[in-house]
């Protein structure tokens, strides 16, 4: 009988793996990929959960338009919630990578320091720098969650095949809403008002990440 793996509160991370300006036109509903982005970033506020972001050579250029320079990361900053989490920094670092993994030494050194064991991943692209680290994290001993409605590839074709091949290395394929509410374990938390108006403001953008992301995602 397989092990049961689930989010672990008080352990878990978020990982955002190289979702940058200079991708908008060349990845597959990457609209989408920032709206989910953005979401997890205020549940992280509401749900206590520290968050870890990656950008890919931000100084160097893009394959898909070599003249062009990646840039920052596209993600908003997030509306402070009106719940204030007391836990652990919400914001552990931003780091430039050239790897195509996110597990590079210093998110590796602050994997241990914190103890963690579950790493919600996503971003892009699927089938390259988020499967490579899902691949890394899951050879380390994390468990990995991967967002099937916030990762994306410049090939919407590419999605189910990196999808499927994370599953089956071992990750769990999951949604961002299945995995906020893995996280939140219970209605009567004193968060839970905050986190459940959150889920609320954004079903409709939700939506139409399941409908765009997650659907290719589900096709093997």
């Amino acid at each position: 009988m397989a092990a049961v793996v689930k989010l672990i509160p008080g352990r878990t991370v978020f990982f955002v793996c190289d979702i940058q300006t200079r991708f908008r036109t060349f990845i597959h509903g990457f609209d989408h990929v920032v709206a989910t982005g953005n979401k997890m970033l205020k549940l992280a506020k509401v749900l206590d959960v520290p968050v870890i972001i990656t950008e890919q050579n931000p100084r160097g250029t893009c394959s898909h338009a070599p003249r062009s320079t990646l840039g920052r990361r596209a993600l908003a900053a997030c509306a402070k919630p009106s719940f204030q989490p007391s836990g652990p920094p919400l914001h552990l670092g931003t780091f430039e990578k050239t790897a195509f993994s996110m597990a590079i030494p210093p998110v590796t050194a602050l994997l241990k320091q914190h103890n963690f064991k579950s790493v919600v991943l996503f971003g892009i692209e699927s089938h390259v720098c988020v499967q490579q680290s899902a691949l890394d994290l899951l050879q380390l001993g994390y468990d990995v969650h991967v967002l099937a409605d916030g990762v994306s590839s410049t090939r919407s074709q590419e999605v189910p095949i990196a999808i499927a091949r994370m599953r089956q290395a071992g990750a769990q394929i999951v949604t961002s809403e299945s995995a906020a509410f893995e996280l939140q374990t219970d209605a009567s938390k004193d968060n839970f008002k905050y986190f459940s108006r959150l889920i609320k403001e954004e079903a409709e953008r939700t939506e139409q990440a399941l409908e765009v992301l997650a659907a290719p995602a589900s096709k093997l």
